[in-house]
Order: structure tokens, then C-alpha cells, then sequence
């Protein structure tokens, strides 16, 4: 005999678990350019420490797959940027966002403070803003399944 409440109980914790894991912050994300919306990378966010990293997964430019960080100084000169950390030890904040002191762009060779978060209306969307003093940009990253 088929225990339906029991049936019911699993399925509801498997859609529940899917819920949740589609509303965090890590994982796989497809970058867009917010000026050309064209897709640039994949970057995977995972959480160590309790604080936020990511890195450079896949470039998905064409021609631009192993590119290095040619205009890098210092220990990341010519290094590849797949690998490459661009996000370092962003620590959670009230209401989902993250902010940290280390967002770098390995095609200007620059380092911004940062605050990421999900689009409360889309937890597909990951929104990532860049500061350079009172001057920001943000970008639309969109989660990629797995």
C-alpha cells in the first residue's frame, strides 16, 4: 500500500531543496556585458570561511579562451585569467548582499569595493556592482544551471 503522505512529505522536501539552492548567491554565473550584452565568462561563487570568492570558471569570448592578464602587474602579470580569483572575502551584510574590498576586472586590470546580491524579483539574476570611490557600474550575471 502507497503511503501518500509520505510520498507527499518527499516531494515537497525535494521542491523545497531546489527552492533554496536556486537562492543563493553561489554557484555558477554567466557574466553579460553591461554595455554590449554580450556574454563574457563563467564565474563560480562558493563560500569558504563564511565569506565569498569567486573566480574566473571559463572565458566564452571567441579567440579570447585563454587570454592572460596582459595589463596585470606584479604576480598576476601574463597570468591566465581562467583560474583567476576576482572576487576576495566578501562578507555577508543584512537583506542578501555581500561586500567586499576586492572585485577585479582582469581585461582593465582593475580593483574595485563591491556589493553583489540576487534581483529580489529574478534569484536567477545575480546583480554585481563595482565602486571606484563614489562611481559605480553594475552588471546582470545570470545563474547557469548545472
Amino acid at each position: 500500500m502507497i503511503d501518500y503522505k509520505k510520498s507527499i512529505l518527499v516531494l515537497f522536501m525535494v521542491c523545497l531543496t531546489n527552492f533554496v539552492s536556486a537562492q543563493s548567491v553561489f554557484g555558477k554565473w554567466k557574466t553579460i556585458d553591461d554595455r554590449t550584452g554580450n556574454p563574457k565568462g563563467i564565474i563560480n561563487i562558493y563560500e569558504k570561511d563564511g565569506l565569498m570568492y569567486g573566480f574566473v570558471e571559463k572565458i566564452l569570448e571567441k579567440g579570447k579562451e585563454d587570454a592572460t592578464c596582459h595589463k596585470c602587474e606584479g604576480e598576476l602579470k601574463d597570468k591566465p585569467v581562467v583560474g583567476m580569483e576576482i572576487i576576495t572575502a566578501a562578507e555577508k551584510h543584512g537583506d542578501g548582499e555581500w561586500k567586499g574590498k576586492r572585485l577585479f576586472d582582469p581585461e582593465q586590470a582593475m580593483t574595485f569595493r563591491c556589493k553583489i546580491w540576487l534581483n529580489p524579483h529574478n534569484p536567477n539574476e545575480l546583480k554585481v556592482r563595482g565602486y571606484l570611490a563614489f562611481i559605480y557600474r553594475t552588471q546582470t550575471w545570470l545563474r547557469v544551471e548545472e
